[in-house]
């Protein structure tokens, strides 16, 4: 018919009010999302607006965000809280390029800090590595091998994960205690460690530390020890395991990915979805 290709695809454009109107509508959801989760970045808002059908595309979003100044500035630093000056056993890495397929093969744990107006306290979590769910935690005054036992035991109430089950940490006398290590052995776990000063080898449990930082503490001023008792587990349960859409697992809560693992035949990841743990050099 000879008509130039924008013609064919030509759309009349909607009525400009009716477009403010949509516009302003979305705004107000995208508005609602950030004050829920402070620091989520635009493709993460974008598929928590999908999962309300509502149909909209990841630059438009990005824009909007941009315009109304809802983008998060995050600013990325390290902390220390690994002593591996100590006679203890160090067991290898067993988890580099590991495929995992199903809930219990990979334990992951680490510790990390939280300041207070009075000085710090210590949070020790261990996430299932399929999951990426918050399954055992515990808090303390005291960087002592009671902090990482306490976690553990609650993941082990938690989950009853039968023999060879992979605990894999950083080789801080916390974890190469003798007392923790006999904990792991009674319980069949096979033990794996990172090398010391890679935290690339735990990179998981450090995303999650992030995570928490930035979307919790940071934005908190916790004035004592109660405080940190108070709000943690409610954003470890109801917030980061129940709630928060994790890239990694397709935007879904880590407590919604394990239901839908739990639902595949054999209790696997399907293959086309199958995680890898990689690990940076």
């Amino acid at each position: 018919m000879k008509l130039a290709r924008s013609s064919y695809y030509y759309h009349p454009q909607a009525n400009s009010s009716e477009t403010k109107k949509a516009e302003a509508d979305l705004i107000g959801k995208i508005e609602a999302i950030c004050l829920e989760f402070p620091r989520y970045g635009y493709r993460r808002v974008t598929a928590a607006l999908k999962r309300d059908n509502i149909k909209v595309n990841h630059k438009k979003v990005l824009r909007l965000m941009r315009e109304s100044d809802l983008l998060c500035r995050v600013k990325r630093r390290w902390s220390k809280t690994t002593d591996s000056r100590h006679g203890y056993r160090r067991y290898p890495n067993l988890i580099k390029g590991m495929a995992i397929s199903r809930l219990n093969q990979v334990w992951l744990s680490d510790i990390t800090y939280i300041r207070i107006r009075t000085g710090f306290v210590y949070l020790a979590a261990i996430l299932d590595a399929c999951s990426r769910r918050v399954i055992g935690y515990a808090i303390s005054t005291r960087l002592e091998a009671g902090l990482t036992l306490e976690a553990l035991r609650m993941a082990i109430a938690s989950r009853h994960p039968g023999p060879g089950t992979i605990h894999h940490s950083d080789q801080g006398v916390q974890y190469a205690s003798s007392e923790y290590v006999e904990e792991l052995t009674r319980h069949d776990f096979v033990i794996s460690m990172a090398r010391t000063g890679n935290p690339y080898e735990n990179a998981m449990m450090e995303s999650f530390f992030k995570t928490l930082k930035y979307e919790e503490v940071n934005l908190c001023e916790y004035e004592d020890y109660q405080d940190v008792l108070t709000r943690l587990p409610y954003f470890i349960e109801e917030v980061y395991n129940q709630k928060r859409l994790h890239s990694a697992l397709g935007y879904r809560p880590p407590n919604e990915y394990e239901t839908m693992v739990l639902n595949q035949p054999n209790g696997e990841i399907p293959c086309q979805t199958l995680l890898t743990i990689s690990v940076q050099s």
